[in-house]
């Protein structure tokens, strides 16, 4: 979003709070761009529920004890 900078000083509140969201907040002066509104901490990526679904296989047989010949390997 960009907006004037005489605009902005009535709606600062508004405009951290969409820089605080992540949105893209420009000021301008004469419509050209003169600051970019950054929040001063980066905005913790939040953990989206089955983003890996599919992704993990299921091993039947994981917890099962190892055959002696595939354990000898390991002694």
């Amino acid at each position: 979003m960009q907006m004037d900078i005489a605009e902005a000083k009535a709606k600062l509140s508004q405009l951290v709070a969409a820089a605080e969201r992540g949105e893209e907040v420009v000021l301008a002066r004469a419509g050209q761009p003169v600051v970019r509104l950054v929040p001063a901490v980066p905005a913790r990526p939040r953990f989206r529920f089955g983003v890996a679904a599919g992704e993990v296989k299921h091993v039947p047989d994981f917890l099962e004890p190892m055959p002696d010949d595939a354990r000898a390997l390991w002694d």
